[in-house]
Parts: structure tokens; sequence; C-alpha cells
């Protein structure tokens, strides 16, 4: 007898990823001694999500060509630098106004400068590439390896520093993108590896998650889920209407950018390995944690229809004669 796991999971929008966080997060609030009960490889499971993450990273790196296609470049760089421009710039602001620490009390509270950072900074690949091959080219579709460069919690560290808030020493800086340099050395000199590391990057997401759950306190998910609802909307109009109109720049449809208006799953893991790095923004990564993973549900939710209704406008003519 089977039972249909995977499929039950992939249902859900960011399931890989929120089905296990989730799960985590129930454990350790409902029985919070467990991980020290049973020690061991178990406790570790609780507590093992920055080496995992590490290992994702090396992986992630591996899947990325050194030699992608003029077209390839422009359209991923284009997508990468508007996303990335738009999270610095609101780091920026937000951050005069909020510094590290979260907002204490009221209805914002939870909010920080790294929740929106890490909420903007990266694309939820899949949903990306799954809408490019619908709706767009499989050029557009490589786009994506480009745009793999905001994984991690490099761009995100980058931005915090920019914004004038707590910054990081060179060597930590370089500490969070190794691991993707790495990873896209070997992939680039052994296509063997390549095809061997990549393999593993769905696989580590749910164990990844489940520990950033471990690490959650779901007392504070009803509130933090609100702001959540709001950040994600925010995600998908803000720098929604950014990359569409930096698609339009570069001679594209605009479906790409609005395919690229949403969050990654492993953007929950930033906040966690900033914090990690940085005592400075402790306080803000738990809150920032359920902040991000509900930006995920969202964005996944709503970036499909808003990316059918662009194509349906701009026309599949458009589509075809994309530059």
């Amino acid at each position: 007898m089977q039972i249909p796991i995977k499929r039950a999971i992939e249902r859900v929008p960011g399931g890989m990823m929120v089905v296990p966080l989730a799960l985590g997060a129930i454990i350790a609030t409902l029985f919070p001694t467990t991980p020290k009960f049973f020690g061991s490889f178990t406790g570790a499971l609780f507590t093992g999500a920055l080496p995992i993450l590490a290992v994702f990273y090396v992986c992630m790196g591996a899947s990325i060509d050194f030699k992608a296609t003029p077209y390839i470049l422009k359209k991923g760089g284009t997508l990468l630098a508007t996303k990335v421009g738009i999270a610095a710039l609101l780091g920026i602001v937000v951050g005069q106004f909020l510094g590290e620490a979260p907002v204490a009390a009221g209805i914002f509270a939870g909010l920080s400068t790294l929740a929106i950072v890490a909420a903007m900074n990266d694309t939820n690949g899949g949903l990306y590439m799954a809408l490019m091959g619908q709706y767009g080219e499989p050029r557009d579709v490589g786009a994506y390896t480009v745009m793999t460069l905001e994984s991690g919690p490099f761009l995100t560290m980058v931005t915090l520093g920019v914004a004038g808030l707590s910054a990081f020493d060179w060597p930590v800086l370089v500490g969070a993108i190794l691991p993707l340099l790495v990873g896209m050395i070997i992939g680039n000199l052994d296509r063997e590896m390549r095809d061997f590391l990549s393999r593993a990057i769905p696989v580590m997401i749910p164990f990844f998650a489940f520990a950033l759950g471990a690490g959650l306190d779901l007392t504070k998910v009803w509130q933090a889920g609100l702001l959540g609802l709001g950040l994600g909307v925010a995600v998908v109009v803000i720098t929604g209407l950014a990359l569409f109109l930096a698609d339009r720049a570069i001679g594209g449809s605009g479906v790409a950018g609005v395919a690229a208006a949403s969050t990654a799953g492993n953007a929950a893991a930033v906040p966690a390995i900033v914090a990690a790095n940085n005592p400075a923004y402790a306080e803000a990564a738990p809150a920032a944690t359920i902040l991000v993973s509900a930006c995920v549900i969202v964005t996944a939710i709503l970036v499909p229809p808003v990316t059918a209704w662009v194509a349906r406008r701009v026309g599949p003519a458009r589509l075809n004669t994309t530059a």
C-alpha cells in the first residue's frame, strides 16, 4: 500500500519548506524538551539547520553554469539587479526607522528590516521556471541560473550593511558566499559533479526547514501570520511592478518580471543565518523567519494568477518575439 505523502505536501504552496517547518514548530511548541530527551541524531535534527544549509548552498552553486548565453545573462542579470536593488532601497529606508530590532508592540509587532530585506531579496526559482515554461520561452527559464545568485544570506548581509545597520566583518561575508562559490567551481569543472550535487538540492530543503521550525514559538504565529500576509502582498506588488518595468526596458514582455515577484522557500532560512553571524539581529530573527515563511505561501498563491493575467494582456505574439 502506497500513501502519496510527497504529492500531498506539494499541494501546499512551498510545501517542502512550509510543511516541515510547521511540523518542527508544532513539536517544539508542544514538546519543547524533545531534542534533549532523545539527544544524539534525533536531537541534531532539531538544531542542525546551519550545517545542512552549508551543504545546500554548495549543491545550489554547482547547478549554476558559467557558460550562460548572453540573453540569459541579460535577462537574469536585470531581474537579479532589480530584485536586490528594491530590497536594498527598502532596507535603507526602513532601517532608518527600525534599526536592527523588530517592532516591539502593536499590529506591526515582529516586523523588522531583516524580515523585509529577506522577503524581498530571493525569488522562488521553481515557481519562476514553471511559469516561464508555460508563458515564456526556454531561454527565459534559463535566466534563473543567474538569479540563483540571490540564494543565501550574502546579499541580505550586504544590504543590511549598505542600509547603515550593524555590518558584518569581511570574513563573515566571504564565509556566507564561499559554499556557493565552491559549488559553482566544482560544478563547472566537472559536469558529472554538477549532476550529482544538483540532485541533492530538493532533498535537503525539508530537513533544514524542520530544524528552522524547531526554533520557532507558535504562540506568535497568529500575529506574525497577519503581518506575513501583508508582507507577502507587498512583495508581489512592489517587486512585481519594478521587475515588470525592468523586463520591458530590456525588450521583454514583462511576464518574466512578474513571474519573479515571489519569495523563495529557502529565504526563510536567512534570518537565522544572519542572526548567527551577528547577534544584533538575534531578537528579530524568530519573527522574521515566520514572516518570510508566510511570504513564501502568499507569493506562491498570488504570483501564478497575476503572471497569467499579464501574459494575457501582453498577448502570445509579444511573448514569442521577446528579445
